[in-house]
């Protein structure tokens, strides 16, 4: 008589399955995953090349918004905020050859739309190189 317990066969993990299911996963994780970079507005500061004057005939042509939303162009103030009456005073200050460059300056409390309208007008009359005009921050803010 035979009093031993027959002998068990351990039980088998197999990997097989887990090792698809890791690989699906990371296939899974790769494809969802964007590389793309968010979209960025680029804004390159204006430099000084050199200390130069420049001549008579390069008026510097500015647009300034006001924290109420007007408008001033080299100055003088628009009777009212509207896009069409930006853009007649445009012309009117640059003539009939508008040039390459126009400078924005805005209030600190001027609305982001304000500004916005500001550079869409001057895109569509020409104008491709718009610079922002900022002031240096206080030490200590």
């Amino acid at each position: 008589m035979n009093l031993s317990s027959s002998r068990r066969d351990e039980p088998e993990i197999n990997l097989t399955s887990l090792i698809d299911v890791v690989l699906l996963l990371l296939v899974f994780f790769m494809i969802t995953t964007s590389f793309v970079r968010e979209s960025r507005i680029g804004i390159r500061l204006p430099e000084a090349g050199s200390t130069e004057q420049a001549g008579p005939e390069a008026l510097p042509l500015t647009i300034a918004v006001t924290a109420q939303n007007t408008y001033l162009v080299n100055g003088r103030l628009l009777i009212d905020s509207r896009p069409g009456t930006l853009q007649r005073a445009l012309r009117k200050v640059a003539g009939d050859e508008p040039g390459t460059e126009i400078t924005i300056s805005a209030d600190a409390g001027a609305t982001h739309q304000a500004v916005v309208t500001a550079m869409d007008v001057a895109g569509q009359l020409g104008y491709v190189q718009i610079n922002i005009a900022t002031v240096r921050a206080a030490p200590g803010r």
